[in-house]
């Protein structure tokens, strides 16, 4: 999981107010508005929210992906006159201001954000409240706050696979070692007799495969014990797609 939370420190407050510092200055960066917008020191006290002189109208979406929760955006009262009374026509506000949401969604990792809608200041952000982390950062030009990004997040949670295996610790798996394969069309496999050699794809002295029910464990040479083939093994591959880890 590639969250701006991380997964080793998901519950650190720095890594949280960090993130979401940068979700409030990427919706800045999207406002249509012509200040230049700098987030401020995000506040956790739901009552110490930082808000616009007059504040205009919140709009709040509804957060979905490798985060849950809910996100407002509390726009001054000048903002929303802008918009509403726009030269080529009145806007919707929860319109105008989805590319400012869907920027901060963006910020925080594979981040969607639905059903945005227009309610009223208060309210909005007593919808916050009692319900994950809460973050809230001001939205300031020339030292005055012109909107405010609040959210409430739920984090991903660390997956434990230590109880899952616990389950599985008496279950007898299939365990086979491969040193190459190759392909044969059936007249070729029809045409075999004793003595033929089949050449496989692997070279001579590289290391052979431990599968466990044909997933790829580890790696290891060829070895004889006690008039039986054994497998030493040098290297055993963690995870897919990533190098292996050499034993000592």
């Amino acid at each position: 999981m590639t969250t701006a939370f991380g997964t080793d420190s998901s519950s650190d407050s720095e890594t949280i107010a960090t993130a979401v510092a940068a979700a409030a200055q990427a919706a800045a960066a999207a406002l249509p508005a012509s200040l230049d917008l700098r987030a401020g020191a995000p506040v956790s006290d739901p009552d110490a929210v930082p808000l616009p002189a007059e504040p205009g109208a919140a709009v709040t979406a509804a957060l979905g992906g490798e985060v849950s929760g809910d996100i407002v955006l509390v726009l001054s009262a000048e903002i929303v006159a802008a918009l509403t009374g726009s030269p080529v026509g009145p806007m919707d506000v929860a319109t105008a201001l989805r590319p400012a949401l869907e920027a901060a969604a963006a910020a925080l990792g594979r981040v969607r954000v639905a059903a945005e809608r227009v309610e009223d200041v208060l309210p909005a952000l007593d919808g916050l409240r009692d319900k994950g982390v809460f973050l809230a950062v001001p939205l300031a030009a020339h030292g005055e706050v012109v909107a405010t990004l609040a959210l409430q997040v739920t984090l991903p949670q660390v997956r434990e696979r230590r109880g899952s295996l616990d389950l599985l610790r008496n279950v007898a798996m299939e365990v086979t070692v491969e040193i190459g394969r190759t392909r044969m069309t059936v007249s070729e496999l029809l045409s075999l007799h004793p003595g033929e050699v089949v050449e496989l794809d692997r070279a001579a002295g590289a290391p052979a495969d431990l599968l466990v029910n044909g997933t790829l464990i580890a790696r290891g040479e060829i070895v004889v014990v006690d008039e039986d083939f054994g497998l030493r093994i040098s290297e055993i591959v963690t995870d897919a797609g990533d190098p292996g880890r050499p034993t000592s």
